[in-house]
């Protein structure tokens, strides 16, 4: 027994032993001597591993953009095979009312109560028979922002346009140097109102009837004159650049349009090609290449700046370098800094710039005439004397200020109580005044928003004065001052402490206002209100606004058609037209501007003025203006057209080409 014992247990040992070996073994295997079993060091292992990593990693990205390729070189044949085939168009219905005018009218022109494709489908032809008649005059920021904002089906809308196009006017100064093309910033009228089914009339507006509703138009090309009816009519033909009795102002450019554009460039490239020629003599040269930019505004410091970039990275490069050395740039401004609509920190920020660029700024001066082969300006000297001064130059811009549209005159000299000298006023809902309300609207540079408490003077009190006793109390002032916040919600900031004006006016402190003293009271605060500014932010806006205002009053007038229609038979096409006017009151709010802030380029660099904050800064600050501009683009098309652009100006340069 014992024997057995001992043998079992010198087995187990056994057993025992062995295991731990192959243990022991397995782990010398696993885990061997770096200095024994590999000569590859630890370090080098991981650097292998890594570019393992990587080269996998690029050859996935590889391959991506290989089949991302392909599938968009399909896409595009696909596309191809099944745009580029044959159309016929057979048997277009037309009315016949469409070829044969019927004439009428204060002077007895063709009224073209049907145009010619009116009836090219069955969806044309409801909204020509059912729809009120919508006339938008003008292809700018506040045209397209009632265009945009409108919904398809609601009105007959006809815009009435000189150009074909819309502009995208921030980035002209860029394309009047070669930055960006002309073709970039223009969108086709016709392709943003066929989304709402809508017509384009090539023409210019020239007079108008309200009692008839009937707006005279001036073809472009034929010269031939044509009434359009309308049922409500959108005034947006802008404005043109103010001369200031300054003489010789045929010789400037402007910068408002396309052809401004073209013209503009034409005549850089022309500067710059006769200043290189043996020929030139340096006091030509130095004229040719002299550029004189009237007014510190945002247009006028853009161009300096683009001028400017221009010569540092394309002249210097293409051609001879004297040309680059006698370029000079000046700016001329009647106040004392420039930009002096914006903060105080970026005008300095935009002046410090201009001044390391060499550009020359002449403050506090006033041009006093053109020629064309000088800009006379006069300024005080340091005695508080006028001195006049010359500088000799090929080139002129005239950027100062604003003058009404020839449209927007017409239509005050036909309208009582108006004598604003520079746009057409408008009440908050951006109605025209003295015409029939409901029908007339004029929106952006063409329109100002009334200022003037004054002139509703009876309305307020009338309304205020409840116990009629000729006074107004602090409870019947409170009354009228929510009033003036509804009438003119620009004023809302200046009665707001209401408390404090009632005491500063009651004069003779019985707790009332005087009509004397109320007088006194509306004539200082409508001096106080400022019109807003004639920018294209603002147009937007206002555009946008009536938009909505229309689709919200389109919504309406139908539910009362509806109920016209269960009442009675379906109304005609005229009564449709003629429902009840209801008051935009009703509709919507007063209008009410929201400022996004301000922003101007200034060279390889911009500057953004947003109320309290301002921002100011070389090239991320460029990128930042840049991106608002793209974003604020009217189409995808312009928006990759405007990419481009910038991309093949940055990799090769402007085009130096004179087209």
């Amino acid at each position: 027994m014992t024997a057995h014992l001992i043998s079992a247990r010198l087995r187990n040992q056994l057993v025992h032993s062995r295991r731990s070996l192959a243990t022991e073994s397995s782990r010398g295997s696993a885990d061997p001597d770096p200095n024994l079993t590999s000569s590859t060091p630890p370090r080098r292992r991981t650097l292998f591993r890594r570019l393992f990593i990587v080269s996998k990693y690029t050859l996935y990205l590889s391959l991506t953009s290989v089949i991302g390729l392909v599938v968009l070189t399909s896409f595009l044949f696909i596309h191809d095979l099944f745009t580029y085939t044959s159309r016929h168009v057979d048997r277009v219905p037309m009315n016949p009312l469409a070829l044969h005018l019927e004439r009428g009218g204060p002077k007895n022109l063709p009224i073209a109560r049907v145009l010619v494709d009116d009836d090219e489908d069955e969806d044309m032809h409801r909204i020509a028979r059912d729809k009120p008649r919508l006339v938008v005059v003008g292809g700018g920021w506040g045209a397209m922002g009632v265009l945009q904002t409108l919904h398809l089906g609601d009105y007959h809308v006809t815009v009435v346009s000189n150009e074909t196009f819309t502009t995208f006017t921030p980035l002209l100064p860029s394309a009047a140097v070669g930055t960006v093309q002309i073709r970039s910033l223009i969108e086709p009228i016709r392709k943003i109102v066929a989304r709402l089914r809508g017509h384009f009339v090539n023409g210019k507006a020239v007079d108008v009837d309200f009692g008839q509703r009937l707006i005279e138009i001036e073809c472009v090309g034929n010269g031939e004159r044509v009434y359009i009816p309308y049922d409500k009519l959108i005034i947006a033909v802008g404005s043109t650049s103010s001369t200031h009795g300054v003489p010789g102002l045929e010789h400037c450019f402007q910068l408002k349009t396309i052809a401004d554009a073209q013209a503009i460039r034409r005549r850089v490239m022309d500067n710059f090609e006769i200043a290189s020629l043996p020929t030139t003599s340096p006091s030509e040269r130095k004229r040719l290449l002299s550029f004189v930019v009237c007014g510190g505004g945002p247009t006028g410091v853009e161009t300096a700046a683009e001028i400017f970039d221009f010569c540092q990275e394309d002249i210097m490069n293409y051609f001879p370098k004297i040309c680059r050395e006698e370029v000079s740039i000046h700016v001329i401004q009647s106040r004392g800094h420039i930009l002096n609509t914006y903060s105080e920190a970026i005008s300095q920020y935009a002046e410090d710039k201009f001044k390391r660029d060499g550009v020359d700024l002449i403050t506090n001066a006033r041009v006093a005439a053109v020629t064309p082969e000088h800009v006379i300006y006069t300024s005080k000297n340091e005695d508080g004397k006028m001195e006049q001064h010359t500088i000799p130059t090929n080139f002129t811009l005239w950027s100062t200020g604003i003058a009404m549209n020839p449209f927007a005159k017409r239509v005050t000299q036909l309208l009582p109580n108006q004598f604003h000298k520079k746009a057409i006023e408008v009440d908050a809902h951006l109605r025209v005044k003295g015409t029939p309300q409901g029908t007339v609207y004029a929106v952006g540079d063409a329109a100002t928003i009334e200022t003037s408490l004054v002139s509703h003077f009876l309305e307020f009190v009338e309304e205020a004065d409840q116990n009629k006793d000729g006074k107004i109390d602090f409870d019947e002032w409170e009354v009228m001052v929510n009033r003036i916040k509804q009438k003119i919600p620009m004023a809302e900031d200046h009665v707001s402490k209401a408390r404090e004006i009632f005491t500063m006016y009651d004069v003779n402190g019985d707790n009332a206002l005087e009509l004397n003293e109320l007088v006194k009271l509306l004539e200082d605060l409508g001096n106080k209100i400022t019109s807003l500014p004639a920018t294209a932010q603002v147009a937007s806006q206002q555009g946008k606004y009536i938009g909505k205002k229309l689709n919200k009053l389109a919504r309406r007038m139908e539910r009362q058609g509806q109920e016209q229609k269960m009442e009675t038979a379906q109304p005609s096409a005229e009564s449709a037209r003629n429902l009840i006017l209801i008051p935009d009151e009703a509709i919507s709010a007063p209008f009410r501007y929201f400022h996004l802030g301000s922003l101007a380029y200034i060279g390889n660099a911009a500057v953004f003025d947003l109320g309290k904050y301002s921002f100011m800064g070389g090239l991320a600050a460029m990128y930042a203006w840049r991106s608002v501009y793209w974003n604020e683009q009217v189409s995808v098309r312009t928006r990759a057209l405007l990419m481009i652009d910038w991309i093949v100006r940055g990799v090769w340069g402007r085009d130096l080409s004179r087209l």
